[in-house]
């Protein structure tokens, strides 16, 4: 399974020549090589997470494609044929297992409504937990995207995040909103984290890849 990371929070998921496409939102550029997408996931409705004009592109090079997300991102999405996902949910996907997790995205601030989230488990490998940090209880996390910045996000309660996990590898997501200094200075926050279980912190760049 390959992993590409794109710009800020949307991920390409690639498994026997078949792909997944995850939250392509408003700080990712267009995605490329896209005719291979069997399934979209969106993890919330916020529009960093999501566009229709991502969608309309990959619908277009690939009509009929499946787009999975939470029941909040399903009526943000209105036109679009939606499959609610909730948490406990399974989709098996060919050649992928979709397992979801969590429920609500992080409390950005109490005046702000709190919005559906799932975080999504694929493989029994690899997790990414959206705007949250839901930890996918009784997984074995071999690779882990983890955001490193937000409105929502306290480094600390980052590193709790990826301590609670203990992945075997991660990786820094989410990050468009930080400067350069600061996404060095998270990452090295994260990495610390991930070494305390015995993983690996790989420094991804958009369209940079990692196999599992």
């Amino acid at each position: 399974m390959r992993v590409t990371k794109h710009e800020h929070a949307a991920l390409t998921i690639e498994q026997a020549g078949k792909a997944l496409i995850i939250d392509p939102g408003a700080f990712t550029l267009p995605l490329v090589d896209i005719g291979n997408t069997i399934g979209i996931v969106i993890t919330h409705e916020h529009p960093d997470h999501w566009t229709a004009e991502h969608l309309d592109r990959i619908l277009k090079a690939v009509p009929g494609t499946p787009i999975y997300g939470p029941q909040g991102f399903a009526d943000a999405a209105a036109g679009y044929d939606v499959i609610v996902v909730n948490p406990g949910d399974t989709v098996d996907l060919d050649p992928f297992t979709l397992e979801f997790f969590g429920g609500k995205h992080a409390v950005i601030h109490e005046s702000m409504p709190v919005v559906d989230n799932v975080g999504v488990l694929i493989n029994h490998e690899f997790y990414y937990p959206g705007d949250s940090y839901t930890v996918p209880k009784g997984a074995k996390v071999q690779l882990l995207a983890a955001p490193i910045g937000a409105p929502w996000l306290k480094i600390g309660e980052a590193m709790d995040f990826v301590l609670a996990v203990a992945p075997k590898r991660a990786f820094g997501t989410h990050d468009m909103t930080l400067s350069v200094i600061g996404r060095d200075m998270h990452r090295a926050r994260l990495k610390w984290a991930t070494e305390q279980g015995g993983g690996e912190f790989l420094p991804l760049d958009p369209n940079d890849v990692t196999d599992l």
